[in-house]
């Protein structure tokens, strides 16, 4: 049997997924041990109990001079700044990427410039936008929105561009304007694909936070860890990196099942 044809049982397939983890664990766990062994002091790679201190320490100890629990209180920042970003950048897609789809005039005005602006590196603007907004909430939000909208909106017009034609033409033929076509017609088809797509830039958008948190924040999941990256505190910066990959996985498994759920007939369209 070839090797593209293989099937595998359900079992099967549940191992081959839990493989590379507990390689990426056991690894850990052989580097600790033999870096420890040669430096009790060895900061570098923590004990698994170094790394329950920390996590008892950050989330479930107040801290002594706010009396907060940091490691809450940093998540909550974060996803804060998270949610209003891809919040703005979903609503900017959904607008802008139906328009520029549906209409040839503002296709041909828009989108050789979304084009452009999609290419420039959000990182690159930081400094821009600290000057021009502040060090405040505005510039961390607004660095969420460059980096991810723009992409979605190419996205988004790309899918209403696909769209058959001949659906379109009927519509157009039961008399429906260019607003209800879009609102009956484009919309029900896209939002799967927008689901999607805010599912891919899921980890874009968390890149932008964290490198806005790292340079101007007093709370958060990026600024936490650049804090304490001077005194080489891996025992935090190892529990922060993989809450953040986990709130990520929920995310996106979240917006998987909510498209599901919502919209049971995109799985037959592919829009996994």
């Amino acid at each position: 049997m070839r090797l593209i044809n293989q099937r595998l049982s359900p079992g099967a397939g549940a191992v081959l997924k839990t493989l590379p983890f507990v390689a990426l664990v056991l690894a850990y766990l052989l580097g600790s041990a033999l870096r420890l062994a040669e430096n009790p002091n060895d900061k570098l790679l923590p004990a698994l109990t170094t790394l329950a201190d920390a996590i008892d320490r950050m989330a479930f100890t107040a801290d002594p001079r706010s009396g907060a629990y940091l490691f809450w209180t940093d998540t909550l920042a974060s996803l804060g700044r998270l949610a209003a970003g891809l919040g703005l950048a979903t609503l900017i897609a959904l607008l802008v990427g139906m328009a520029v789809g549906m209409l040839p005039v503002l296709r041909a005005l828009l989108a050789p410039f979304i084009g452009f602006v999609s290419m420039v590196p959000p990182l690159a603007l930081l400094p821009v936008l600290f000057i021009v907004m502040g060090l405040g909430e505005t510039s961390k939000i607004t660095l969420i929105v460059i980096g991810v909208a723009p992409i979605m909106v190419r996205d988004l017009a790309q899918k209403v561009l696909d769209l058959p034609r001949e659906q379109i033409v009927k519509a157009e033929t039961l008399s429906a304007s260019t607003w209800l076509i879009g609102l009956r017609v484009v919309l029900p088809q896209v939002l799967p694909r927008l689901l999607t797509a805010l599912r891919l830039q899921l980890g874009p958008a968390f890149l932008f936070l964290i490198a806005a948190e790292a340079i101007s924040a007093d709370s958060g999941l990026g600024y936490r860890i650049f804090l304490v990256r001077r005194y080489l505190s891996m025992d935090v910066i190892f529990p922060y990196v993989a809450w953040i990959t986990l709130l990520a996985a929920l995310a996106d498994y979240g917006l998987d099942r909510l498209r599901r759920k919502l919209f049971p007939w995109s799985e037959l369209e592919g829009a996994r």
